[in-house]
């Protein structure tokens, strides 16, 4: 094996060239109202380099599959790690960010890197994450690397500690643990010289009987100077703890009081109550939604502020034996989202393929990876014997089905999008039971030609790669 001397200033100048070729069409992954901090080439050095806190940062574009594959995953992380560390992204098909990603190392989609504060203030210590793509993986490495400003208190110590610094508030944690919990370690992050904070084990006798601990948890905060000290009896809950302390003093503006989406908490319900204020619709010029989805031309040039109302295409019906095998039931088969209705429908079951098709067609707007899928009728010949060898009963059924590794999933629940979709999340996250599929349910598909690859009119075109969470394949797409 050959040894390789590599410039690094070459290496990012090569990377930067690569971002800049690639288009620039595409709208990023996340939401305003997604728990992800998006963040930018402009703010990337205040939010991220300068916190306090850990991050951990995803840098994608949103044509690459697997990073529409890790979106679901990333942001159940981001829910879980709220409060705790910042799980941010950058957009690397924007050209403002383009640099960044290039100087950043980025080679593939998605690259994920955890940053956490170092010794020097903005100078962080940044590294690759390579664990598993799943919400408890990334929580996991994310947790473990929130640095530990928790001071650990025995009785041989307690007076040098109760008089150190005797104006500064201190806030002690009295716990039968022996380990620091992440919210302990955030909440001394968001208090850092503001508040000094510490742990106590039960098993300090003299520092128990100080202060008269019975229980545990108990949270004891001291004012500061000969200030009597205060009992928390509230929940252990970070933004009751933060309120808790905040009688002491003001934590640092960091994740305490800045929501994912920039606003400050206490901003977040006046903004709502102005916009509750607002009776009138605002205009097309505003960059408001007044129908059920943005259209790019107007149906009258005269009339700028009229949209297209889109509706979503009800989802492709499959009728024939032959192309259900084809689809979904032969051992090359991914994942197929099948939703078994009698033929006649009925009210109950145009709701629920209602619900599927705004679920797709969601998807598809968003250029988001979904597994394809086909309405069956129950009582016809072509799906029957599958209806029942699965043993299901119902007049409406939704079951997902995977040819090529032998599983399938029963959904059980309401029919409404939501409820689909959360379903559907713990399929590609891999979560939940799946079940063997009955023997000879998976039949033989014949070889076709290479032309009959099109799309079947009708469904949306899907990718070729499976979701991440239930295949073998590569964990970044290459530039």
């Amino acid at each position: 094996m050959h040894a390789f001397n590599v410039n690094p200033t070459a290496a990012a100048v090569a990377a930067v060239a690569l971002l800049s070729a690639l288009p620039t069409a595409h709208a990023g992954l996340y939401l305003k109202s997604s728990p992800v901090v998006q963040v930018d080439a402009k703010n990337y050095d205040r939010i991220i380099n300068k916190s306090n806190h850990t991050s951990i940062v995803e840098f994608y574009a949103p044509w690459c599959g697997h990073c529409q594959n890790l979106k679901p995953a990333y942001e159940k992380a981001a829910r879980n790690l709220e409060g705790l560390a910042r799980v941010a992204a950058v957009n690397c098909d924007e050209d403002e960010n383009k640099q960044l990603c290039g100087v950043m190392g980025v080679k593939g989609f998605p690259t994920l890197k955890t940053v956490r504060p170092g010794k020097k203030k903005g100078k962080p210590i940044v590294e690759d994450y390579n664990g598993p793509r799943t919400a408890k993986g990334i929580v996991d490495a994310v947790v473990d690397k929130i640095n530990n400003h928790v001071k650990r208190v025995t009785d041989k110590d307690l007076d040098d500690f109760l008089s150190t610094k005797n104006d500064t508030a201190k806030a002690i944690l009295f716990t039968e643990k022996g380990t620091t919990s992440a919210l302990l370690k955030s909440i001394a992050i968001d208090f850092l010289d503001v508040i000094i904070v510490a742990q106590i084990r039960d098993k300090e006798t003299k520092a128990n009987e100080l202060f008269g601990i019975k229980y545990y948890p108990t949270f004891v905060l001291l004012p500061g100077g000969d200030k009597e000290s205060i009992v928390y009896d509230g929940e252990l809950k970070k933004d009751d703890m933060v309120k808790f302390l905040s009688q002491a003093g003001q934590p640092n503006p960091d994740l305490s009081t800045v929501k994912p989406n920039g606003e400050k908490k206490s901003e977040k319900k006046d903004k709502k109550d102005k916009k509750d204020k607002k009776a009138a619709p605002k205009s097309a010029e505003s960059g408001s939604e007044t129908t059920s989805a943005k259209s790019e031309e107007s149906t009258d040039a005269s009339s700028p502020a009229q949209k297209i109302v889109e509706f979503a295409p009800p989802i492709p019906a499959i009728t024939d034996a032959g192309r259900l095998t084809e689809e979904c039931l032969n051992p090359k088969a991914h994942t197929c989202v099948l939703a078994f209705v009698p033929s006649a429908h009925g009210e109950p079951a145009e709701k629920a393929l209602l619900g599927l098709a705004e679920l797709a067609f969601k998807y598809a707007r968003a250029q988001r990876y979904l597994f394809p899928i086909f309405e069956v009728h129950h009582d016809n010949k072509a799906s029957e014997s599958v209806f029942k060898s699965l043993g299901l009963l119902g007049e409406i059924e939704i079951a997902a089905i995977n040819g090529k590794r032998g599983w399938w999933r029963h959904y059980e629940g309401d029919f409404t999008p939501e409820s689909v979709e959360a379903w559907i999340d713990s399929i590609r996250l891999d979560e939940g039971t799946k079940n063997k599929l009955p023997e000879g349910l998976i039949g033989e598909v014949a070889e076709k030609p290479a032309e009959s690859d099109t799309p079947t009119k009708g469904a949306e075109p899907t990718p070729e790669a499976t979701p991440a969470a239930e295949s073998k394949v590569p964990k970044h797409e290459e530039l």
